[in-house]
């Protein structure tokens, strides 16, 4: 009887990490264990493997008289999922002396069905980078899964249907196939269709100029007034304005996606958009759960995280906001551990002036008390209104405009006009040396050392924050949001009409 190992791989926390297969075989009672603390679906895998390698062509391990264990190494972390199944069934055959190769720097991936194919995983892109990085050279895997895997170059991607497939290339019997190159680095130039232009929303200029500054600086938004004025309209219209990913944020979005599971076998190439119900629970909008997972603020990295209906989320969601509107990252802590998922988005929070939606509107009676209506208010704490940049109130449209035909896309234009401003903030924050890319991005010392603002501008920002009485994180998101409105100018320096603007889309008191 013999020993024998190949590698695979895991993810803890949304950290992937090798895995080693051990699989030992020794003379006594036929019996089949797995330790290593594997869950249930890791268990399962015995079932699964013997009969995946019996229709594979080879004698079942469960058929002979010995005594098989494996182990999954490292010991102490949780191994979860299907993906070890691959690995597993080589490394038995490799100790039985079935078949004879070299493990030392190939990565074995996928599920195996009682046929011998090869079902899809998630995660497979951290997989193979992580594979890279710990100097593998030949990734087995998947052949639903290759595609993603060819975004990491430096490694050999072989797309694989069988378990036969892979013992026939090792023992140098046939060649696999799929054998794929990798993805060139480049920018992602495929926009997408344009779903939702902003020409077919009728009227709401000024909503519109607030999404387009949104978007051109990554600025958080919220959008207020009567049901059915075009709030969620506009929200899904940003969806066409934003500039594409780059290929490195392609990774790192498909990455995320592909570890939770969500990916439906394609690369993310355009920027996420997610709308989660207000029903959903504050570990599914911000993450957690025993075993740590990512929410919905983690999947909208990059792209677009619309909350509609904001103040009927819970309270305790929508307080957890706080720190991905700022820092950018959620920090969900466990006794096993703590894990930082990443959260760079744009928020679009819409909302009503009260439950029934008709406060303050003519004609039409608000049927909630002052109660209600001061409790929907303090549904939304001054520490989230300070971290939105943005407020702007979508009002009725008159029935005019509604039958208007739209000559010419609105979209087109104002796409090109943000990507100019994110060129021109791109290059602002490279020959400084800071790792950001939009305005918003800007920490209180980059205001002062990245920007020039002229002693006029100056003046009459201090006087309005006296006015107004600003908090410091309001004052310095008004420089941001004028910065933001004169890169969409072009201009190089902040003027005090760009400084009027910005506060202008200060959050109403009388209603947020």
């Amino acid at each position: 009887m013999s020993y024998a190992k190949v590698h695979s791989a895991q993810a803890f926390l949304l950290k992937p990490y090798i895995v080693d297969v051990e699989a030992d075989l020794s003379r006594g009672l036929n019996s089949f264990s797995i330790v290593g603390l594997g869950d249930k679906a890791v268990d399962e895998a015995k079932d699964r493997i013997s009969a995946a390698v019996k229709n594979s062509g080879f004698e079942s391990p469960k058929s002979k008289n010995h005594k098989v264990v494996i182990s999954l190494a490292p010991a102490e972390v949780r191994k979860e999922g299907s993906g070890l199944d691959v690995a597993i069934a080589l490394s038995y055959l490799k100790a039985s002396g079935d078949i004879i190769f070299d493990a030392e720097d190939k990565i074995f991936l996928g599920e195996l069905s009682l046929d011998g194919r090869l079902r899809p995983i998630k995660g497979v892109l951290a997989f193979v980078r992580e594979a890279k990085n710990k100097g593998f050279k030949e990734i087995f895997l998947p052949l639903e899964n290759a595609k993603e895997a060819t975004l990491i170059d430096g490694v050999e991607i072989y797309g694989v249907r069988a378990l036969s497939e892979i013992i026939n290339h090792i023992m140098r019997e046939s060649d696999i196939n799929q054998k794929l190159k990798p993805e060139k680095r480049k920018a992602i130039k495929d926009f997408g269709e344009i779903i939702l232009d902003l020409a077919d929303i009728k009227g709401q200029e000024t909503a519109k100029r607030a999404l387009e500054i949104a978007a051109a600086g990554g600025h958080n938004i919220a959008l207020y007034g009567p049901p059915g004025t075009g709030k969620t309209m506009l929200a899904k219209a940003l969806s066409g304005i934003l500039p594409p990913l780059s290929f490195d944020e392609v990774l790192e979005v498909t990455e995320i996606h592909s570890m939770a599971g969500s990916l439906d076998g394609n690369l993310v190439t355009e920027r996420p958009f997610r709308s989660p119900h207000h029903t959903a629970s504050h570990v599914a909008i911000i993450g957690g759960g025993s075993n740590p997972k990512p929410g919905e603020v983690t999947l909208a990295h990059k792209g677009v995280l619309f909350l509609d209906e904001f103040p009927e989320f819970e309270n305790k969601a929508i307080e957890a906001l706080r720190e991905p509107l700022e820092e950018r990252v959620v920090s969900v802590s466990r006794a096993k551990g703590t894990v930082k998922f990443p959260a760079h988005f744009i928020l679009i929070a819409a909302m009503n002036p009260c439950p029934c939606g008709n406060f303050g509107i003519k004609g039409k009676p608000c049927t909630c008390s002052p109660m209600q209506i001061e409790r929907y208010k303090k549904k939304i704490s001054g520490p989230i209104i300070d971290r939105i940049d943005i407020w702007t109130e979508v009002s009725r449209v008159d029935h005019e405009k509604l039958t208007q035909k739209a000559e010419k896309s609105e979209s087109l234009p104002a796409r090109a006009r943000i990507i100019r401003a994110r060129n021109i903030q791109d290059l602002r924050f490279k020959k400084t040396g800071r790792k950001i890319n939009t305005n918003s991005e800007m920490s209180a010392r980059d205001i002062t050392t990245v920007l020039n603002i002229s002693d006029e501008v100056k003046d009459l920002l201090n006087k309005s924050a006296r006015a107004l009485d600003l908090s410091a994180r309001s004052y310095h998101k008004i420089i941001k949001l004028a910065r933001t409105i004169a890169d969409l100018d072009s201009s190089d320096e902040i003027s005090p009409n760009h400084i009027l603007e910005a506060i202008s889309y200060r959050p109403k008191t009388s209603k947020y």
